[in-house]
């Protein structure tokens, strides 16, 4: 009746050719670039993203001048758009309420235009990453940097890079939808169209593709890098045409740190690290305080506002952007006194602001207030320890990195970054050392970031860790079943419900490849196609066979094995020789495939015993 068919090894290469009228029925090769199709699709993506980083370069150049308008129009009564900064205005206290309009302006905004652009727009556009598949509303577009102009351009403590982050990412996302591109397609469009905002702003090309790596992407693939990459190169060109190619943050030479010296910003990354830890809990207790308040989210931002003029009236060096502010952090310009001071106010005026759901970003009020810590425990040991060799603007860019590393577990954008802000490659080392052990404790400590907490609450579980896929790793020749259980073509079904219902050794099997007389693969039929009522017990097995096989090759990955399955709707594939597609090799199942991770658990369980042995 059935029959135990032992099979080869089969013959295993890289390439499989295979006749066209089978090839429907194998599954795709695990290298995507291996096929002419991919390659076109590849292309066109880099095409599209090399676009949109042009495309970036000019919006970024655009946001600027919209918050140079705004705090030239708030602060100075002028309408113009050169470069103005809310420090030297001359308002008195009446500047405690122009971020107050600013707060009414962008309630106004988020309720009657696109509630989205509320917050920073990073954890936003993860979230949409995660369970929307890419798909950002084109309407954040046009809203995010224009609300982020106004809370800027009106005291708000924030960057322009979050924001124009978070707009390159909804253009991407609004070029993949209009182009009706793949999932992961538009998921790499909205990575570059962000990267490409970043590396505009910062003229950090290499950062920014960590960035969209380490936040966005969540995987590790030239399919997803090349374009990512292209777009950043392109909108820095647009940046050294419009703005320069100088350093963003210049600063004096650094000069190469001895080991006591790295030993120092280690401990300063770990001090940082977890300072960066109470600095994401207040965020969000703050945040969550508001959503206990008895008014409309709408007026929000404008209490938010309130706290932004109070602080901006004692401290004017809080309100707006920064960046000047972190260029005297970097150059050890300002006491230890002031620093503190500064630190706090920014800190406070910040966190106030974005809690209330402003729209506002999150990387120059860390860089500040990282910055600002770094350089008082530069100053500090400068004083007490001059034997180490800490030099007090290294520290306070080490500080500046090591918060942002902490806050948000961006550790390799964390390094670059600073490297490439500042052009001072002997920062490199310390940066490495401070980074390191700032994301440790930080990981330590606290179980989300600053960029997923707020998505971590509902519900959205955000990948930590890109492990290599152990299914991609394990062929089907590894793993197969050699001696397949098959049935007669010309058996009929009536012999073989019998042989069934008797319950015999090889009778428990779900799935029988069904053979010709010739000994050729006809198709597979499952135990619940023969035991069927409506079929007819007269007739032969393979009555039952309603398509081709799905089958698959030795030399294929697991990984196209199990995506194969799931094409198809089926829980086995039979093995055939590359060959010769109707010679039946064995058969494999979800049973085998799932055993394949047999190895990666045992030694995650190896892990787990050792630690608790040591603990």
């Amino acid at each position: 009746m059935a029959h135990i068919r032992p099979t080869g090894s089969g013959n295993q290469r890289d390439s499989i050719p295979v006749s066209p009228t089978l090839a429907a029925d194998l599954p795709r090769p695990g290298l995507p670039l291996a096929t002419g199709e991919d390659r076109g699709r590849l292309l066109w993506v880099s095409v599209l993203a090399v676009v949109m980083g042009l495309s970036a370069g000019l919006i970024a150049k655009l946001l600027l001048m919209l918050i140079d308008l705004f705090t030239q129009l708030f602060f100075y009564g002028r309408l113009s758009f050169e470069p103005a900064t809310p420090v030297g205005h001359a308002l008195g206290a009446w500047v405690i309420l122009v971020p107050v309009a600013g707060g009414l302006i962008i309630g106004l905004m988020a309720r009657w235009g696109a509630p989205a652009i509320r917050g920073h727009g990073i954890p936003e556009a993860m979230e949409q990453v995660l369970t929307n598949q890419s798909r950002i509303p084109a309407r954040i577009t046009f809203w995010k940097p224009l609300s982020s102009a106004v809370s800027i351009g009106t005291g708000g403590p924030f960057g322009a890079e979050g924001p124009i982050i978070a707009t390159g990412g909804a253009l991407g996302s609004l070029v993949g939808q209009l182009l009706h591109v793949t999932a992961l397609e538009r998921k790499t469009l909205l990575a570059a169209g962000a990267a490409a905002g970043m590396a505009a702003v910062f003229s950090a090309p290499v950062s920014a593709v960590l960035l969209a790596v380490e936040l966005l992407l969540f995987e590790f693939r030239g399919r997803s890098m090349i374009p990512v990459a292209l777009a950043a190169t392109a909108a820095t060109g647009v940046r050294y045409l419009l703005l320069g190619t100088e350093a963003v943050f210049p600063m004096g030479v650094v000069a190469p740190a001895d080991i006591q010296a790295v030993a120092g910003y280690a401990l300063l990354g770990a001090l940082i690290g977890s300072l960066s830890v109470g600095v994401t809990r207040v965020l969000y207790w703050i945040e969550d305080g508001f959503e206990r308040l008895p008014v409309h989210w709408m007026w929000w931002p404008a209490i938010g506002g309130l706290a932004v003029g109070l602080v901006g009236y004692v401290a004017p060096a809080t309100l707006g952007v920064g960046y000047e502010l972190i260029h005297a952090i970097l150059n050890a310009e300002l006491s230890i006194s002031v620093l503190g001071f500064l630190c706090l106010m920014k800190f406070i005026a910040w966190s106030i602001a974005l809690g209330s759901g402003t729209s506002g970003g999150t990387l120059a009020p860390l860089f500040i207030i990282g910055g600002a810590l770094g350089g008082c425990a530069g100053l500090l040991a400068a004083q007490a320890l001059p034997v180490w060799g800490i030099d007090p603007a290294l520290a306070a860019l080490v500080g500046m990195a090591a918060m942002f590393a902490g806050a948000s577990r961006a550790f390799l954008t964390s390094v670059v970054f600073a490297v490439e802000v500042t052009h001072q490659p002997n920062a490199l080392l310390p940066l490495l050392a401070g980074c390191a052990t700032a994301y440790l404790c930080s990981t330590l400590f606290m179980r989300h970031t600053i960029m997923t907490e707020k998505i971590s609450r509902r519900g959205v579980r955000v990948p930590t860790e890109y492990d290599a896929d152990p299914l991609a790793q394990i062929t089907v020749e590894a793993v197969y079943s050699r001696r397949a259980v098959t049935l007669q073509a010309a058996d009929s079904l009536e012999s073989v419900r019998e042989w069934l219902l008797q319950g015999g050794k090889h009778s428990y099997h779900q799935g029988f490849p069904v053979l010709d007389a010739q000994g050729r693969l006809r198709g597979v039929v499952t135990r619940r196609d023969l035991m069927a009522l409506d079929a007819d017990a007269a007739a032969p097995v393979e009555a039952l066979i309603k398509r081709a096989p799905v089958v698959t090759a030795p030399s294929y990955s697991l990984r196209d094995a199990a995506d194969h399955m799931v094409r198809h709707g089926v829980g086995r594939l039979a093995v055939v020789d590359v060959s010769d597609v109707g010679s039946l090799l064995g058969i494999v199942t979800r049973s085998d495939i799932l055993k394949a991770h047999q190895r990666r658990l045992e030694e995650q369980d190896m892990r787990s015993r050792a630690f608790n042995v040591g603990a």
